[in-house]
């Protein structure tokens, strides 16, 4: 049984609600401390939530809230420029069906979710140091307070501070060549079934899927070798960037007829698709990170968001059953290191293919193969956590 009572979770978007809401169901109290000075509404484009994301939702009873604010898309449809399709899946049986949402809707349903069953959030708090004394950690915020608790755990995104506290020589997110887009088209008569997302391939990429109230909603990535800021990228105005989004496309099927159906005002202009290199250090001390602070996987593994709750559900499991932090810790990343980085992988190659860096495009993997052993992924809550062989030491990369 964990000494572990009390957690500082630091970062109120996906990772730190659920994070909280999974060591509230280890017997663990959690606050969540948000550096925003509100709830983040209307930041971020669209995601989406796999079949294992929301199981591993479920265990924390917050699975229903999520889909409450998406709608179902299971099938996938994989086609070239030209408008040939190469691959069909219609999703696994037995599996919920993955979900499409606003980013700030699921952020403000996860934290609605965490305060009603009694998890304090507090805005306005951003982390500026953290005092590791051997027998709890005191964060201090960037308004002079301070917390204290059993442990720190940092929830707090692609460019977590925490990150930096645990390993000042931490790596920073690594840019993928492309620039992120997204948009709403209406009226350019492409063919989209409900329920599917499609995924079309060509010198450039461009994915869409039909929204209940028949506009179809498109994300698209723009290849370009100088990486670009998101406060450069918003800057310039959205229809300079539809206008090079619809000179790329030109004679892209459907690419051409999305961006043509498309008002500026209604795109998304999101900025550096990124990821995360191997993190070297997940942990030191009382310290842990946990989702995108750790593992953040670029969105074109379509895995970000469900990759962040399962490990915060794991790291609340490994809390609950050993006895020291420095225990869970180390068994939390044996857990979920491989197969973070393996996805991660996977995502890295796909940003070479959307920037156009691929070289002979590769076999066309089965669906079996493509979303088996991610979407299948089983988190075993009822079982008791094994201590990680310490003689075995984390992988360097």
């Amino acid at each position: 049984m964990s000494k572990v009572k009390t957690a500082l979770v630091i970062g109120g978007g996906i990772a730190g609600p659920v994070t909280a809401l999974a060591l509230a169901k280890a017997g663990i109290l959690a606050t969540v401390y948000e550096a925003h000075g509100e709830p983040a509404d209307g930041v971020g484009a669209m995601l989406s939530l796999a079949p294992n994301g929301l199981n591993a939702l479920r265990i924390i009873g917050a699975d229903k809230v999520a889909q409450d604010v998406g709608h179902p898309v299971p099938g996938v449809v994989m086609a070239d420029g030209s408008g040939n399709q190469v691959a069909e899946f219609g999703g696994f049986p037995g599996l919920p069906a993955t979900h499409a949402m606003a980013r700030a809707d699921l952020f403000r349903a996860l934290a609605d979710h965490a305060t009603a069953r009694g998890v304090p959030i507090r805005y306005g708090k951003r982390l500026v140091a953290a005092d590791d004394t051997g027998d709890g950690v005191t964060a201090t915020f960037s308004d002079g307070s301070t917390a204290t608790a059993d442990v720190l755990i940092g929830a707090d995104g692609i460019r977590s501070t925490v990150r930096g506290l645990i390993d000042p020589t931490a790596p920073g997110p690594e840019y993928g060549g492309v620039l992120s887009f997204g948009g709403y088209a209406v009226g350019s008569d492409v063919r989209a079934e409900p329920g599917t997302m499609y995924f079309a391939f060509g010198r450039t990429f461009i994915g869409y899927w039909r929204l209940p109230d028949g506009r179809i909603c498109w994300f698209a990535g723009l290849p370009r070798t100088t990486p670009l800021s998101s406060a450069e990228v918003g800057r310039r105005p959205a229809a300079e960037w539809l206008t090079e989004l619809r000179d790329l496309y030109a004679g892209h099927i459907p690419g051409e007829k999305l961006l043509a159906g498309t008002d500026p005002r209604d795109m998304m202009v999101v900025g550096p698709m990124e990821r995360m290199p191997s993190v070297p250090s997940w942990h030191r001390g009382r310290m842990v990170l946990v989702g995108d602070s750790a593992h953040a996987p670029s969105s074109s593994s379509g895995q970000g968001a469900s990759l962040a709750i399962e490990s915060a559900v794991e790291l609340a499991r490994c809390l609950r059953d050993l006895p020291t932090p420095e225990a869970a810790f180390t068994a939390y990343e044996h857990l979920r290191r491989d197969r973070v980085e393996m996805i991660g992988g996977d995502a890295a190659a796909k940003n070479k293919a959307k920037a156009g860096q691929a070289g002979e495009r590769p076999v066309m993997p089965t669906p079996e193969q493509m979303f088996g052993p991610v979407h299948r992924h089983h988190i075993p809550w009822d079982e008791h956590v094994i201590a990680a062989d310490d003689s075995v030491p984390a992988p360097q990369r």
